[in-house]
């Protein structure tokens, strides 16, 4: 099997990449509405990070907000990062291993938007990612490749790389195991399948 940032960097040399984000962009949409109703910040002023930003157009899309201060996205593939940084956007982009990364920043919402199942420890990832939080930090994340979503459990073979396949209470375990609180989950876009996974808690 091939690694996950081979993968994706295939990916966005054959345009796959915006593909995804228009399929995404439905559960996206809906996750960082609820995020960003809840930030709990002075003067609702803001640092984002996108873990596993793909081309950045999420990173893109939060650094026109007016109260936010900083947009940063990272991704293992560098040739995401390569179509991310021709956005010329406000935002920044960084080629960072996501298994193991360290940013000088903190911030105040961490999003992250099918990528973790792909990750050699998720766990650990998330763990990682709590540290680079605010007090009152959010890190929410959506995920379509879960145990309960039966359309996926051949994702693996189909795509050629390596998914870890987690029930729904796996994924809150490894928020509770980080320490964080008020997780709370929910389907997002679940009109007509089983919906994106939506996992969110505050630090």
């Amino acid at each position: 099997m091939k690694h996950p940032t081979k993968v994706f960097d295939e990916w966005a040399i054959c345009g796959k990449d915006k593909g995804m984000e228009k399929s995404h962009a439905a559960s996206v949409s809906e996750i960082l509405d609820y995020a960003l109703d809840k930030l709990n910040t002075e003067n609702n002023q803001f640092k984002f990070l996108d873990v596993g930003c793909g081309n950045g157009w999420v990173a893109d899309q939060l650094s026109k907000k007016e109260n936010c201060i900083l947009s940063i996205g990272i991704d293992g593939a560098e040739n995401m990062i390569i179509n991310a940084n021709e956005r010329q956007s406000k935002a920044t982009f960084f080629l960072k291993d996501i298994n193991d990364f360290v940013l000088e920043n903190k911030f105040d919402l961490v999003f992250s938007m099918e990528v973790l199942y792909y990750l050699d420890d998720p766990s650990t990832v998330i763990k990682n990612i709590y540290d680079m939080l605010n007090p009152d930090g959010r890190f929410i994340i959506g995920i379509d490749h879960y145990f309960e979503n039966k359309e996926c459990h051949n994702w693996q073979e189909k795509v050629g790389t390596r998914m870890h396949l987690f029930h729904e209470k796996e994924w809150i375990n490894f928020f509770k195991n980080a320490n964080f609180k008020d997780i709370f989950s929910w389907r997002a876009n679940s009109n007509d399948w089983a919906g994106t996974l939506a996992i969110t808690g505050t630090k």
